[in-house]
C-alpha cells in the first residue's frame, strides 16, 4: 500500500511537471531599446509564428527576427509568439517616450523649401522610387550583426528633431548627419544588397539604399557619388559612396537613415544593439 502511494505521488508529480512545462509560453529573446525610434533584433524557435500587434513578423530559418518603432509610435505595443505545440505567449512592450528638439536651419536653397510646380512630378516619382526600394523584402540575415557608423565625421544632426528651414516648419529629420568634406568616403554600416541608386534626387541629391534583410534598410543621401550598383552585394566596411551636398543642404555631409519597412527608425539606436556571442 505504501509503495502504491509512492507510485501515485511520482505519477502525479510527473503530470504536474509536464503541465507546468506546457503552461510556459514559447521562448523569445530580443535586444535593443524599447523606445520610440528603437529597433529590436531577436530570436524565437524557427517554427514559431510572431506578431507585433496585428502584423505578422517574418522569422528566418534560424528563428531570427527584426522590427522597429516609428518616431511617434504608440507607447503600448503587443508582441505575440505561438509555437507548433499550441503554446502562446503575449507580451506588452512599453516604449519610452522621447522628446525631440527643434532645429532651425538657414541658408538652404529656397527651391527645396518651396519647390516650383514644374518639379512636383519629379519629386513624386523620386518619392515612389524610394518607397518601392524600402518595401522590398530580401531573405538576408545581415541585420543579425553589430552595425558600425558609416562615417567618422562629427554628428551635426540627429533623428527626430523638428526641422525649420529658412523659417518654414517642415517634416522632422529622420536620420543622423555626419559632417565631412565632399568626396570623403561613406562605408557600409553592415552587409546587404543595393536596392536603389540615384545620382541626383531633388531633395536628397545622390541617394543610395541598402537592404539588410527582413525589412531593415539603410538610406544614404546628399552623396556626391554612388560607387555601387543596384543588385550588388556589399560587405560591412566597404566604401559605397562619397559625401556630397546635393539637394536640401547647407553644406557637405552624410545623412544616414534607417527603415524597418515603412517605419523610420533611429540609426544611432541600431548602433547600440549588442547581440550575444553565437546569437
Amino acid at each position: 500500500m505504501k509503495n502504491l502511494r509512492i507510485e501515485q505521488i511520482i505519477v502525479l508529480l510527473f503530470f504536474w511537471s509536464m503541465s507546468s512545462a506546457f503552461a510556459e509560453g514559447p521562448e523569445i529573446e530580443y535586444y535593443g531599446e524599447l523606445t520610440q525610434g528603437g529597433v529590436l533584433v531577436g530570436k524565437v524557435a524557427p517554427s514559431a509564428k510572431l506578431f507585433l500587434n496585428d502584423e505578422r513578423i517574418e522569422v528566418t530559418k534560424e528563428g531570427h527576427f527584426v522590427f522597429g518603432f516609428g518616431r511617434d509610435a504608440s507607447l503600448n505595443q503587443t508582441l505575440i509568439v505561438a509555437d507548433v505545440e499550441g503554446r502562446r505567449e503575449e507580451r506588452v512592450l512599453t516604449l519610452a517616450k522621447r522628446e525631440y528638439n527643434v532645429q532651425r536651419i538657414e541658408g538652404v536653397p529656397q527651391k527645396t523649401v518651396t519647390p516650383p510646380k514644374e518639379v512636383l512630378p519629379r519629386i513624386k516619382e523620386e518619392t515612389a522610387q524610394v518607397k518601392a526600394a524600402r518595401m522590398q523584402f530580401h531573405e538576408r540575415t545581415d541585420f543579425v550583426s553589430r552595425f558600425r557608423p558609416p562615417s567618422s565625421g562629427r554628428i551635426t544632426g540627429v533623428y527626430g528633431s523638428q526641422r525649420v528651414y529658412n523659417g518654414t516648419p517642415k517634416r522632422p529629420h529622420f536620420g543622423v548627419d555626419y559632417a565631412g568634406p565632399v568626396g570623403e568616403p561613406v562605408f557600409a554600416p553592415a552587409s546587404g544588397i543595393v536596392t536603389l541608386v540615384h545620382q541626383d534626387m531633388y531633395y536628397s541629391g545622390g541617394t543610395l539604399i541598402i537592404d539588410h534583410g527582413y525589412g531593415l534598410s539603410s538610406t544614404f543621401i546628399h552623396l556626391s557619388e554612388v560607387l555601387v550598383a543596384v543588385g550588388q552585394e556589399v560587405q560591412q566596411g566597404d566604401v559605397i559612396a562619397k559625401i556630397g551636398q546635393g539637394g536640401r543642404s547647407t553644406g557637405p555631409h552624410l545623412d544616414w537613415r534607417m527603415n524597418w519597412k515603412s517605419e523610420r527608425i533611429d540609426p544611432q539606436l541600431m548602433l547600440k544593439v549588442e547581440l550575444p556571442e553565437g546569437f
